[in-house]
């Protein structure tokens, strides 16, 4: 794992849209990237309309047998990394590859602390009179339980 080729993206208040189609197409690439602060990550809209599209997405189950799936995560950092399989075209070799060259930290672990992180300047969120939810708070309605952490 050089540093050369690894590239590590800072998530706090950027728009997760813009943020992971840079970081999909860079591992798409063949660099690294890394994404720091995934829970400080914002979606654009309505708070009631994210929440409830996502509650509804995760009430797809297979009819025969429930248990068997498909399971959804409720982890900011597990969201984001499927944010980002959704933007590759993952079933193909080239696709699973880059995911795999792809890793998502909730906050900023210490190997990561000095090192310089890119901040997209064209994907910060700006205007907070305009409607957005964190992942953080997306998740926490999900039914994640461990908002204290961050």
């Amino acid at each position: 794992m050089s540093e050369q080729n690894e590239k590590v993206f800072d998530a706090d208040g950027m728009i997760i849209g813009r943020l992971l189609a840079k970081a999909a197409k860079m591992a798409l690439m063949g660099e690294r990237v890394v994404i720091v602060n995934a829970e400080k990550a914002v979606i654009t809209g309505r708070p009631r309309t994210l929440i409830d599209v996502e509650k509804e997405r995760r009430n797809i189950r297979a009819n025969f047998n429930p248990l068997t799936g498909p399971f959804h995560d409720r982890r900011p950092d597990k969201l984001v990394r499927r944010m980002i399989r959704g933007m590759l075209a993952y079933p193909t070799p080239r696709g699973k590859a880059a995911l795999k060259r792809v890793t998502v930290h909730i906050g900023v672990p210490v190997e990561y602390a000095e090192r310089e992180k890119i901040v997209l300047e064209g994907s910060r969120y700006v205007s907070f009179r305009r409607k957005y939810m964190t992942i953080q708070d997306l998740s926490y309605e999900l039914g994640w339980r461990n908002k204290a952490v961050v």
